[in-house]
């Protein structure tokens, strides 16, 4: 069911009130209960972005069983004791591919004493005999390919996410599961899950519109400077929606990405909680590049030491204009190897201050200087970050990184 950017207001006033109604009751999103002196209430909720290609291979489905979620009040890898667990029963076998343009899946919600909390953690099901908990699929296929997880997996993939929940209130956390990010193809075929988890209020601010529907492999994100807050794909008719951003950390920088078109930016655009902003319209849609000839360039190589690799990502940041950078790609580390290719377009990007009322006035920005067209950065937790810019053009550019450990 794909979702119209007419309904988007419609969605966001129902949100609003079932958010207000169980803060009313200080309920848990069954029947309404009496407030408990000293409670209060947490629902979570999970989304990402859908579709996704990892390696050389477009993946159909990508499926995780969750088991619960755990919240505690301590930073600490393995607190002993202050524990508070939304079971999730039974366990809930979820395509993260399905959760697109604000769509979520519901985990369940959970009675909690009123105070300042630090951690988040989701749980998975292991693998075992039969149908694997955790799987992909591949694009028009219907067998799933057992997952590797990290043992974290079944204690709790960690996220970081500081709240505090006042009694007799509802907080509503919403988990970002990013797929595309957390899947590493192996060299034998098999699919390795590397998590990259968020976690942020559920508000009602969103940006949305259209993109040109021409454009293959779309992909549009809201980046804080050149790092990626929230991603979708487009529908069928060219919409998307970029749900559940924090207005405290706007404005945000709109990137619509197409490997065989090129990259436009809109820069600077607001969010607030009394709507939707919007940046296209069907007639009108955000436009991208022509495309260049050839369309794309790689880049690619090997990254060391060996030990940083099961954390190792790759990204390809490029500035436009007034924006310094923006995240064009980004891949996992083969953790067996080391290598990575990147896939990134040649055409010059297009660039747009955002502005009311539609339609945005898009401009091609100078061209960078000659040898600046693409910065690559590696980072590793643990490991010192490094980049290295490669010169504008066609050519293939080899880069292979060796992390030092941070002092």
């Amino acid at each position: 069911m794909r979702l119209k950017i007419r309904t988007i207001g419609k969605m966001w006033t129902l949100l609003v009130g079932a958010s207000a109604a169980l803060v009313a009751c200080g309920g848990s999103g069954g029947d309404a209960q009496p407030p408990v002196a000293g409670m209060g209430t947490v629902r979570v909720a999970l989304t990402d972005a859908p579709r996704c290609k990892v390696g050389n291979d477009d993946l159909e489905r990508v499926l995780v069983t969750v088991e619960r979620v755990r919240i505690n009040e301590s930073v600490d890898d393995s607190p002993r004791s202050g524990w508070y667990d939304i079971n999730v029963s039974p366990a809930k076998k979820i395509n993260l591919l399905d959760l697109t343009n604000g769509r979520l899946e519901e985990l369940g919600a959970l009675p909690i004493p009123a105070g300042t909390y630090s951690q988040v953690r989701l749980v998975l099901s292991p693998n075992g005999g039969g149908s694997p908990a955790n799987s992909v699929v591949l694009a028009g296929e219907t067998v799933e390919i057992p997952l590797r997880t990290p043992s974290a997996a079944q204690s709790g993939l960690k996220i970081i996410r500081p709240f505090t929940v006042a009694p007799n209130t509802l907080v509503d956390l919403v988990i970002d599961f990013d797929a595309c990010r957390s899947i590493v193809a192996l060299g034998n075929g098999g699919f390795l899950l590397k998590p990259v988890l968020t976690a942020g209020l559920r508000t009602v601010a969103a940006i949305a519109g259209y993109v040109d529907r021409t454009a293959a492999n779309v992909m549009v994100s809201a980046q804080k400077g050149g790092r990626v807050v929230r991603s979708t794909v487009p529908d069928g008719d060219g919409a998307f929606v970029l749900a559940y951003l924090d207005p405290a950390n706007g404005p945000y920088d709109v990137v619509v990405t197409s490997p065989a078109r090129g990259i436009s930016v809109v820069a600077e655009v607001p969010v607030d909680n009394t709507g939707v902003t919007t940046l296209g319209t069907s007639s009108v849609p955000i436009p991208l590049p022509a495309a260049a000839a050839p369309p794309t360039r790689t880049a690619g190589g090997t990254l060391s030491p060996g030990a940083a690799r099961d954390t190792a990502v790759v990204r390809a940041l490029q500035a436009v204009g007034s924006v310094p950078a923006v995240e064009v790609a980004t891949i996992n580390i083969n953790p067996t190897d080391g290598a990575y290719t990147l896939t990134l377009p040649t055409a010059a990007p297009l660039l747009a201050a955002y502005t009311v009322p539609l339609p945005l006035a898009f401009t091609s920005p100078a061209s960078p200087p000659a040898d600046f067209g693409y910065r690559l950065e590696a980072s590793a937790a643990g490991y010192v970050t490094q980049t290295q810019n490669i010169g504008a053009g066609t050519a293939a550019a080899t880069w292979s990184p060796t992390l030092v450990v941070t002092p």
